[in-house]
């Protein structure tokens, strides 16, 4: 991000000493420390974007602010928000008059959504793929339901900073053939800092600029060889743009976690993506390691520019 970030040894707060604001503060029963606080007015800065509940859960997923059953505390951070908006310490979004996003715990069955004739064909023949951004209800919803039935992971909503898109073809006939959903990054990954080389406070300051692809689908009926490579190509020249025009930021990192179980990572090595290591096998969020049942996974990157890790190690 182009002004840096904050650190509890040189940062101020609009006039306020961070280490004063970040010991004294109290909201929703959230304590937060002056490093916290200056994530969150980080965040808030960068991602100018979001609505307040979607800021509010963006904070928690990356903090990890979580109740016992493993739920953000989207409720208890928004209440914290406001009272640091109220002494000068962020700028919030104006309230909306929606209702906040919420995890849902079904998915729609539709005739949409019913499994389709073979598409078997060569690359070629089906050009061009495109990828078009899931934008209003019915379009969520078929998202919704086509990641929910055909997805191994099944569907859940995404909270904070989120993209997701159709994987469309044109030929023989215009068809969706897949979904993808780009989003928040993990909060820590040992593998992929020691890559990037960033020390605490860089982390802290760019780690907007990194976007995690959390899911990817290919349609159980479709047989391209080559698709899913290529679909990772486009989206990687596609997703910055986009990701600027929501949210403010411009991403110079991808990453994506890969269960080894199921799949080799071939179509990401294919695409040039950079296998740097595994997890630990802790939650994604996990800051307490704390093991909650997670295997490890192989993690993958991929820079956006060519000066990617030089400039993510800065300020």
């Amino acid at each position: 991000m182009p002004d840096g970030g904050l650190d509890k040894s040189s940062a101020t707060c609009y006039g306020k000493d961070m280490e004063q604001v970040g010991t004294g503060l109290k909201g929703g029963g959230l304590s937060p420390s002056s490093s916290e606080v200056a994530t969150i007015q980080e965040l808030a800065r960068s991602l100018g974007g979001l609505s307040r509940t979607e800021l509010s859960a963006t904070v928690c997923e990356l903090l990890g602010w979580r109740r016992a059953s493993g739920r953000l505390k989207t409720r208890e951070c928004l209440d914290l928000l406001e009272r640091l908006a109220e002494k000068g310490v962020v700028a919030l979004p104006r309230k909306s008059g929606g209702r906040p996003r919420g995890r849902r715990t079904s998915v729609p069955c539709t005739m949409q959504g019913e499994t389709q004739p073979p598409l078997v064909a060569r690359l070629d023949e089906v050009q061009p793929v495109g990828l078009r951004r899931v934008e209003g209800w019915a379009a969520h919803a078929l998202w919704r339901e086509l990641v929910g039935r055909y997805h191994y992971l099944g569907h859940a909503t995404a909270f904070g900073a989120s993209l997701r898109y159709f994987v469309e073809v044109a030929r023989p006939a215009l068809a969706i053939v897949g979904c993808l959903q780009f989003g928040s990054p993990a909060w820590r990954m040992a593998a992929r800092d020691r890559w990037i080389g960033w020390n605490e406070a860089q982390r802290r300051a760019h780690l907007s600029e990194v976007v995690q692809h959390s899911r990817f689908l290919l349609l159980p009926w479709v047989r391209i060889p080559h698709l899913a490579s290529h679909v990772l190509a486009r989206a990687a020249r596609q997703l910055p743009r986009d990701w600027q025009e929501r949210f403010g930021v411009r991403p110079l990192l991808l990453e994506t976690l890969v269960d080894a179980r199921r799949f080799t990572g071939t179509c990401y090595r294919a695409a040039n993506w950079i296998a740097v290591g595994e997890t630990t096998g802790r939650g994604r969020q996990d800051r307490d390691h704390q093991r909650h049942g997670s295997v490890p996974k192989r993690i993958f990157v991929f820079p956006l520019a060519s000066n990617a890790r030089r400039r993510l190690a800065t300020g």
